[in-house]
């Protein structure tokens, strides 16, 4: 269905050689490089940093003690805690909301240390959240904390990035570097996914609140998105509040009553949603990861035994209904069409029950597990969403791997049997994917089509749902270049072929994230945009060849409609795309075939704009009358035959009868 534009080589060398084309992807900056402070600290760079708080007993100074360049450093001695360290409060050297900043450091402890940069702020609750990010290992010598990209919004306050480690050892840091990053701003001239999926189904994305904070991230979701997934700030870790747990227990004697809140950060989110009428994907109730486990414990402390299941069971109930009274309180108006309830609930190595524990321990470890001794608490978690959820709000259990054979297995079974009492709506396939060189990629196309028609199968027999939940694909670290992006881009489109073709049992497909640079996979570039906004290979080749009608609300690219038409050969079969006018009005009559630019003149010029439009240069513009002009031959819209007549029209080989 979608393929790539295939343009002879030798005419665009020759059109290459005529005029430069501007590089695809280019970054469209302004102000890069703005220094909010950098210092080696030989200057008093030491005195703008200060410690956190009145419990933090670091002595912060300057040091002339073995600098990792020039001669001094800031040293960071008689440190009581690990988190203990130097802070830069960032309203004070007037940074501001919305804005991206880049910062990065050198550091080194006495012994092996982890030493991270981290962001601190509080929301409109006035609850304190900690953000690591990005950090470095010293084993006694200088490394470099790399350069992370961070921004906040208006909504928080008091924010501060400070340096921190693992333990309460020494600290030193030298060639601290904290700049204004680029200013960006999106692509207007492309379609919009949601319109051109619009006959599919929804087109989402995953957001965190800091990763909404840039204004232009903001323009991306209203451009190409309908649906919105809270990437952390539903889950349990954000959600439970453990003081006001211990609060209400010491009050009531009521050990199973979980106490929640919406968090700052949540209500941005939600908040930018509830703004522009975006429905949203909860996730997620269940979950082994990113949940305490205090909440697992006896007086809701780390210290306390585990709880029987019983007990177990009345926090659950009490937990789900919790969560949906609050989104009900203060955002019933919000459309939340979907919720996962249960969250990777099988091991990849047998399909089986995690194995029991603490997260943290092991990546598999399941405190549910843990209380429970197997799966036996997955029935009633859909048991008290379906209870609780509003009525229209569709449940799904979600995993990742729902490819492999073995985890399918379990993962059909379970739905099978929560479908036989009506407690499941779909199928979530969070769909994490590795490109990696391409012939390897983790897994197949062909894979993850056969694992889609199982579900797909399943669907239908249940009249149950599926939605692509988190999906982006990574390509290999030595893959990171032109040919790995087009293999991304090939096997993308593979992959939404095979989605499209579901489309009647799909509902939604969500992309985990907005921009590579923002990922949480972001060292393999999974996603559909650069850092600057600009879309990258895989963006064309997934809406390549889909017929659509652009929305009022978005200003698409004025070509509005792209149909597919196979050349075969001898040996070959050769996809070509045609660029029509398709705008429901009477069509237009060409001015003078050829006239690309509509300058009333046929020229090079003509040749090299269409020649970059056709190789999906995003800075090529075309008018409607344009388009008319370009179908030289008359025949299926524009396409590279009229870029080769045109040529050989220029070069008077041939003529042309306007």
């Amino acid at each position: 269905m979608k393929r790539f534009h295939k343009v002879s080589a030798a005419v665009l060398s020759a059109l290459l050689a005529a005029q430069c084309m501007p590089a695809a992807g280019s970054i469209q900056a302004a102000d890069a490089g703005k220094e909010i402070l950098v210092t080696g600290f030989e200057d008093d760079g030491a005195s703008k940093f200060t410690k956190r708080g009145d419990e933090d007993t670091s002595v912060i100074a300057k040091s002339t003690s073995e600098p990792h360049s020039g001669d001094a450093c800031m040293s960071v001695t008689e440190r009581s805690q690990g988190w203990n360290g130097p802070a830069l409060v960032l309203s004070d050297l007037g940074c501001e909301p919305g804005v991206r900043y880049i910062a990065s450091a050198w550091v080194k402890t006495q012994w092996y240390n982890e030493c991270k940069l981290s962001l601190q702020y509080t929301d409109a609750d006035g609850e304190q959240h900690y953000n690591n990010l990005a950090k470095a290992v010293s084993q006694g010598e200088w490394v470099k904390i790399p350069e992370t990209k961070f921004s906040f919004s208006a909504d928080m306050k008091d924010v501060q990035i400070y340096i921190e480690s693992n333990d309460k050892v020494d600290l030193y840091v030298d060639d601290f570097s904290l700049t204004e990053g680029p200013s960006y701003s999106i692509q207007k001239d492309i379609p919009s996914l949601k319109d051109v999926y619009g006959d599919y189904f929804k087109i989402g994305t995953a957001v965190t609140a800091a990763e909404l904070a840039p204004n232009a991230t903001k323009d991306l979701i209203l451009k190409h998105f309908n649906s919105l997934t809270l990437g952390n700030e539903l889950k349990p870790e954000n959600m439970l509040n453990q003081k006001a747990c211990q609060a209400y227990l010491e009050e009531t004697g009521d050990n199973t009553n979980p106490q929640v809140r919406l968090q700052g950060s949540a209500k941005i989110i939600l908040d930018f949603a509830l703004e522009h009428n975006i429905p949203v994907r909860g996730h997620t109730l269940v979950w082994h990861s990113q949940t305490p486990t205090w909440f697992f414990k006896d007086d809701f402390t780390m210290e306390g035994e585990w709880v029987d299941k019983n007990t177990m069971l009345k926090r659950m109930k009490n937990y789900i209904k919790n969560v949906f009274d609050a989104i009900e309180a203060d955002y019933a108006d919000i459309d939340f069409y979907a919720w996962d309830v249960c969250n990777e609930m099988f091991s990849d190595n047998d399909g089986g029950p995690r194995s029991p524990g603490v997260y943290e321990d092991y990546r598999g470890d399941s405190a549910w597990v843990k209380v429970f001794g197997d799966n036996s608490f997955i029935k009633p978690a859909f048991e008290y969403a379906r209870q609780y959820a509003p009525k229209e709000t569709k449940l799904y259990y979600n995993d990742y791997n729902e490819y492999m054979t073995i985890k399918q297995d379990s993962i059909i079974a379970l739905v099978k049997e929560l479908a036989a009492d009506n407690l499941i709506d779909g199928i979530g396939m969070q769909s994490h994917l590795d490109v990696r060189k391409g012939p390897d990629a983790f897994p197949s196309a062909q894979a993850y089509a056969a694992g889609m028609k199982r579900y797909v199968e399943l669907a239908k027999e249940l009249n149950l749902d599926i939605q692509v939940t988190e999906l982006d694909a990574t390509l290999d670290k030595d893959y990171l270049n032109d040919k790995g992006f087009e293999i991304q881009a090939q096997y993308y489109s593979d992959i939404m072929d095979t989605i499209a073709k579901y489309k009647d049992n799909i509902s939604a497909v969500v992309f985990w994230g907005t921009t590579d640079d923002q990922s949480w996979r972001v060292e393999g570039l999974p996603l559909l945009f650069n850092e600057d906004y600009t879309a990258k290979p895989c963006f064309d080749s997934i809406i390549d060849g889909i017929q659509y009608t652009p929305s009022t609300e978005t200003t698409p690219r004025p070509v509005t409609t792209k149909t597919e038409t196979t050349t075969t050969e001898t040996t070959t079969a050769e996809t070509t795309t045609a660029i029509t006018n398709d705008t429901g009005k009477t069509p237009m009559l060409p001015t003078m075939l050829g006239d690309v630019d509509c300058n009333k003149k046929r020229d090079v010029s003509d040749a090299v704009l269409l020649a970059r439009f056709l190789a999906q240069d995003k800075t090529a513009e075309i008018t409607d009358q344009g388009i008319v002009n370009a179908d030289v031959d008359r025949q299926d819209g524009a396409t590279g035959d009229d870029l080769t007549l045109l040529l050989e029209v220029i070069a008077r080989i041939k003529t042309l009868d306007d």
